[in-house]
């Protein structure tokens, strides 16, 4: 099939490899993005994991707890100079309040709810016309917690990252910072080994075995050896993804699950918004580069 400079442009983006690389990527799989992700990491060409959530776009995102509950929001801008606007930040602080005990779930009701006289929709359609620049609600969710559970909230770099942990049974603040430190600076994906699906396990153990096809240095090993690899490569993988096999931000002597365990408590959950993750962000000079490899 023909492969496209917008194909190209988003593997790219996701991957951080050569757009040569991605370009064969695609015609080697299809098309398909996921399996080329794959097929560059199995190269050996591109840690795709790692950069799949880089931030591109602007805007930024907040996080207020106030009782039992805690409201994340992001809300997008297309320069980062918006982002610093007055009316900018009074629109995210109010929406963050208002979202915070409205009871909705889904970002369809969100936009219905009536805030300044008017609904959150219409106030960024107004916020658009007056800035000059697309504002959008992105993303948003309220967390809730039991009397005995404590919040743990951090804000980075003034909204560019959001995070918001749980954790059970403690009044313990400064570990239920910490925790969203840890969340917001190390990109954990889940609380645990244990929260991982399935299919992301053997996901993982799939890509393993297909690098190690390719390795030479392997080449006539037992098979008990190469499992032991295989099993010691996916743990690895899998390190960064869980929270409590993660190194601790503040001991590099510990993992987090050590310092939960000497804390006497446990993360229930987590949420980190790092603004713009996702989404694509223009290249002015992107035009070039597709004709200079004739995608």
């Amino acid at each position: 099939m023909a492969i496209t400079a917008a194909q190209v442009k988003e593997l790219r983006e996701i991957t951080g490899a050569g757009m040569m690389d991605c370009k064969k990527a695609l015609t080697e799989c299809d098309g398909d993005i996921q399996k080329s992700i794959d097929w560059l990491r199995e190269k050996g060409i591109s840690k795709a994991a790692k950069k799949a959530d880089r931030i591109a776009a602007e805007g930024l995102s907040k996080v207020i707890v106030d009782g039992n509950k805690a409201c994340l929001v992001e809300v997008n801008s297309e320069t980062d100079f918006v982002a610093k606007n007055d009316q900018f930040l009074e629109l995210l602080n109010k929406t963050t309040e208002t979202l915070l005990n409205s009871g909705v779930s889904t970002l369809e009701e969100a936009l219905k709810l009536p805030m300044n006289g008017k609904t959150i929709e219409e106030c960024f359609v107004d916020a658009t016309a007056t800035i000059g620049e697309k504002i959008t609600l992105r993303r948003f969710v309220v967390l809730t917690k039991n009397d005995g559970d404590i919040f743990g909230s951090y804000i980075h770099m003034g909204g560019k990252i959001s995070a918001c942990a749980v954790l059970k049974d403690t009044t313990n603040a400064e570990i239920a910072k910490d925790m969203a430190m840890q969340v917001a600076s190390m990109s954990p994906s889940y609380v645990s080994r244990a929260h991982m699906p399935a299919e992301i396990v053997e996901h993982e153990r799939a890509i393993q075995e297909e690098i190690m096809k390719n390795d030479e240095s392997l080449k006539g090993k037992p098979e008990k050896v190469l499992l032991g690899i295989v099993e010691g490569r996916v743990s690895k993988s899998l390190q960064e993804m869980s929270l409590v096999d993660q190194i601790f931000f503040k001991d590099q002597d510990k993992k987090v699950a050590q310092v939960l365990k000497e804390a006497n408590t446990e993360v229930i959950e987590f949420v980190r918004y790092a603004v713009g993750e996702g989404i694509e962000k223009r290249e002015e000079n992107f035009a070039e580069e597709v004709a200079k490899i004739g995608a």
